[in-house]
């Protein structure tokens, strides 16, 4: 079964959303006790099928799938409905994390133009999977954000094998009911405890860009290269210096 979400109000999603993922892994960084170069993120490539819809936010709902195998139908007739009964138990938004055991021989998709109708009725926005999608002009229609390692024609032999479970995609292990946040560039999954702290973070994090080393870099108009280089180790020194005042760290620069 999902474990339980943090009390996070659903305008703070919306919020989170307004920010590309780099934004928000700014940061992340700063308030995680995890490794920033391992934990969260993926480490696989993966590509984005509607980057002109931005960033999807939601919490995670999993599904491990084979579809090669033909006798995981056989063995629970009832799992398609079993799986969707999960999904409509779960906190809103949500994002369906699928794990593809054929991969990366992938031979069938999990999604196409009924599968992702029929989660976006029942409260998802989008899918991360490993595997493949189909039918991704209908899909983008139906307003259904996809992630993927590729396209594929066919569905092959797929049912939901094993759901509510921890799942590996793109190098990554993401545990049901994390809150995640993905673009055209990845995806972070947090923790419950960084999912309460991440938006007030990534907020002070590109105010503090825009207010020291931005602005250094956008203004030397007539200066010349030794003021420039003058002017932005300052910028530097001041982002590293209100950083360290509010999270106790030095942040990227």
């Amino acid at each position: 079964m999902a474990t339980p979400n943090p009390p996070l109000p659903h305008t703070e999603l919306l919020q989170l959303k307004r920010w590309n993922t780099p934004t928000i892994y700014n940061g992340w960084e700063q308030i995680t006790r995890r490794d920033v170069t391992r934990d969260g993120i993926n480490l696989e490539e993966l590509r984005d099928f509607m980057p002109q819809m931005g960033p999807m936010v939601g919490w995670a709902v999993t599904v491990v799938i084979e579809p090669s195998n033909p006798r995981h139908r056989a063995a629970n007739p009832n799992a398609s409905s079993e799986y969707r009964r999960y999904v409509a138990s779960v906190s809103r938004p949500a994002i369906v994390v699928v794990q593809d055991l054929d991969k990366p021989s992938v031979v069938g998709s999990f999604w196409g133009e009924v599968n992702s109708n029929t989660h976006r009725a029942l409260g998802c926005v989008g899918t991360i999977t490993d595997g493949a999608i189909r039918d991704v002009d209908e899909m983008t229609n139906a307003g259904f954000k996809a992630l993927a390692r590729r396209l594929c024609v066919g569905h092959a032999h797929v049912v939901p094998v094993r759901w509510g479970c921890p799942v590996e995609v793109f190098g990554q292990r993401i545990e049901p009911g994390q809150l995640i946040h993905a673009d055209k560039h990845g995806f972070l999954a947090l923790l419950p405890e960084e999912a309460a702290r991440v938006l007030e973070a990534a907020r002070f994090m590109d105010a503090n860009e825009c207010n020291t080393i931005i602005a250094a870099a956008r203004g030397v108009a007539g200066q010349s290269a030794e003021e420039t280089i003058k002017k932005m180790d300052e910028a530097a020194a001041a982002f590293g210096r209100a950083t360290r005042e509010h999270f106790r760290r030095d942040g990227e620069w």
